[in-house]
């Protein structure tokens, strides 16, 4: 990543920190051993004495609101004592990986799509028994179809996130383009296309889109961003298991050479300034560019949701998430604490320092930036309507990325497909090839299946 000029640099770390983990290695823990096994179940212990905590450093202020609501905790209470490692975001499920179960923490956070790796191996314990049922109840239903499996929950998240097309209603307004007003009426497939037609007939260059392409495409940005267009077609990634016939599916290969198509209306965006500068009309990107985008354009700032590829619009969902160690000897304190950490203070003030949509009910209803009428109601919206993993219908929105210990796997082979793809390749070819080498993987490993 040395070769990665600053402004990308600040854009990656920027991302990751919503939970795209655009710099950590997934693929690093397919090759993790062990799994398989029976369920881990951490004891509860006597719900009194110091328990250890584990979380990434991402930027300074979520760090800050983080090392707040410990030291809060630690002065509400005499009975638990939290002690936190905050240990580099770059390194932080590197440092999971390698560390065996017994040495992991009482409690630790852990990028959402690599929950189901870290339990099929025995690093995370059911946190059912030990947070309190208001926590649960008060989770959204998008953030608990991540942390959930076979009918357990392991993790829950502060703060959530999602995708949209950021527009410049001026641009918009000169070339004569009408634009969605919310999920209900997202531009179809054929619409985006002759509106992206539209703007490059009035800009000078002809590129119109950002797709944050300095980002990469071969890593979990591909995923994150572009596995909407092959669910909004009517594909998924995976299905009961197997991705043969689901990625390659022919809607979604049709979906992927339109994606394909637009390659000529795209900025490389070097400079990260694409569409802050206005030389672009559409930004696709997440809610993490909305601070600095609102600064740049003030009222000329539109959200709008992602094209419709015939089975509804489609976002991406999942963040970081808090969960128990397989191993504590005192989970019914680190539930204690988690319960702590999900109150509406320290999610709204974890979720003012990273802009991110919050992850429970109360905060995202009473949130200035998500809540009905808020700017980013249309991010709300979506994370309103789930699918979870595997029953993406017409009527949901944001989808889960698959809940599988062979996440890794899917995630490598479909964003190398993406961006093999968006570099010219065939697109059937592209996804077939991409199917049968997740297939592969799935067979040699039994499904990854968690007892």
């Amino acid at each position: 990543m040395s070769s990665i000029n600053r402004s990308t640099s600040s854009r990656l770390r920027r991302t990751a920190s919503t939970g795209l983990a655009l710099v950590l290695p997934l693929a690093a823990l397919a090759a993790c051993g062990g799994g398989g096994g029976s369920d881990a179940s951490a004891e509860a212990g006597s719900g009194e004495g110091t328990i250890s905590v584990w979380a990434h450093q991402g930027q300074k202020s979520e760090a800050a609101a983080l090392q707040n609501a410990v030291k809060s905790f630690n002065s509400s209470q005499d009975k638990v004592k939290v002690e936190l490692k905050l240990i580099p975001e770059t390194d932080y499920t590197k440092t999971i990986t390698a560390t065996d179960a017994s040495e992991l923490p009482d409690v630790l956070e852990f990028d959402g799509p690599t929950m189901a790796n870290f339990v099929y191996n025995k690093k995370l314990a059911a946190i059912d028994d030990f947070v309190s049922a208001k926590t649960l109840s008060n989770a959204t239903d998008a953030s608990k179809a991540q942390g959930e499996i076979a009918g357990k929950h392991y993790g829950l998240g502060m703060f959530d996130s999602g995708l949209g097309m950021y527009g410049s209603k001026k641009l918009l307004d000169a070339a004569g383009v009408k634009y969605p007003k919310g999920v209900d009426d997202a531009w179809t497939a054929d619409e985006f296309d002759a509106a992206l037609k539209a703007l490059k007939a009035k800009d000078s260059d002809g590129k119109v889109l950002d797709i944050q392409e300095g980002n990469g495409l071969a890593n979990e940005w591909g995923t994150y961003g572009f596995a909407p267009i092959v669910w909004s077609a009517g594909g998924a990634l995976l299905k009961d298991g197997k991705a043969e016939g689901a990625l390659d599916a022919p809607a979604a290969v049709s979906a992927m050479k339109t994606f394909q198509s637009w390659k000529g209306t795209v900025d490389p965006n070097t400079d990260g300034n694409a569409f802050a500068k206005g030389r672009v009309a559409l930004s696709w990107v997440g809610h993490w560019m909305y601070p600095a985008y609102s600064e740049a354009l003030g009222d000329d700032l539109v959200v709008l949701p992602l094209p419709d590829f015939g089975d509804g619009p489609k976002t991406g969902q999942g963040s970081w998430s808090w969960g128990i160690g397989a191993d504590s000897k005192n989970a019914k304190a680190a539930g204690a604490f988690m319960d702590f950490l999900l109150n509406d203070a320290n999610v709204t003030a974890m979720t003012k320092a990273n802009g991110a949509p919050p992850a429970t009910k109360s905060a995202l209803a009473a949130s200035e930036l998500y809540k009905q009428g808020g700017p980013l109601q249309l991010f709300a919206d979506q994370l309103a309507k789930p699918c979870g993993d595997s029953d993406i219908s017409k009527s949901c929105v944001a989808v889960t990325r698959p809940v599988t210990a062979g996440y890794p796997v899917v995630t490598e082979k479909f964003s190398q497909a993406l961006n093999a793809i968006y570099g010219g390749s065939d697109p059937k070819d592209a996804l077939s090839k991409a199917a049968r080498a997740i297939d592969r993987d799935f067979s040699d490993n039994a499904g990854y299946e968690i007892p």
